[in-house]
């Protein structure tokens, strides 16, 4: 399954746009851990790879950045499974 796919599939957690294909794999990613269940997490994994997910989250969630769009929550939560299980 390709990204766009997924989107389409869970269109509930990209409301703000149809354009389904052209999101890259930062908005799927973001989106999917700020509002997806486990399920929906899991089946991210399956499409992209846990290590995959955890590069792109750490990219956009290093401490240097001032502004992110991850919650507090969602971002401590990740990091902990990520460096637990993403090696």
């Amino acid at each position: 399954m390709k990204l766009g796919d997924f989107a389409r599939k869970h269109k509930t957690l990209f409301w703000s746009t149809n354009a389904y294909d052209q999101l890259d794999e930062r908005a799927v990613v973001e989106a999917v851990l700020n509002y997806g269940d486990w399920e929906t997490v899991k089946e991210l994994f399956s499409i992209i790879g846990i290590k995959r997910t955890a590069e792109v989250f750490r990219e956009w969630t290093r401490p240097e950045l001032s502004r992110t769009n991850y919650y507090p929550k969602i971002t401590h939560y990740f990091r902990l499974y990520f460096d637990r299980y993403a090696h």
